[in-house]
């Protein structure tokens, strides 16, 4: 498919998937007899992996090591993993400071509600 159409499937914009291009994170896309770059269902299943570890808070930079890693081949699937471990982690922790904000935000809401209620008896 090209440009055009893998954009508005990827919610991607073209620009942005030429830097992706650009930068090493999509690699081997073909190119018809034209030039115009032509999509593969990979390439689409690959930028999918990407946008869901960007949604995850993942640097681009280690998206970019795991690109690099991937294009090597099946003897990285180590490396691979334990990037995405090391992901992991953070994850567990960001959702752990997350769920202590959420607690502090519902005592706070607590606090204000309390207060309203008193508000209302007097």
């Amino acid at each position: 498919m090209n440009i055009k159409k893998f954009s508005e499937q990827t919610g991607i914009s073209a620009h942005t998937l030429r830097y992706y291009e650009k930068i090493g994170l999509i690699r081997g896309v073909r190119r018809n007899a034209s030039g115009h770059r032509e999509y593969s269902d990979a390439d689409l299943r690959w930028v999918d992996f990407i946008k869901r570890l960007k949604s995850m808070g993942m640097a681009l930079e280690n998206i970019q090591k795991y690109a690099d890693l991937r294009e090597q081949g099946e003897e990285t699937s180590k490396e691979r993993m334990e990037i995405l471990q090391n992901h992991v982690e953070v994850l567990e922790k960001r959702i752990f400071e997350e769920q202590e904000n959420m607690k502090r935000l519902i005592n706070k809401i607590e606090v204000y509600q309390a207060y309203l209620d008193d508000q209302k008896g007097s």
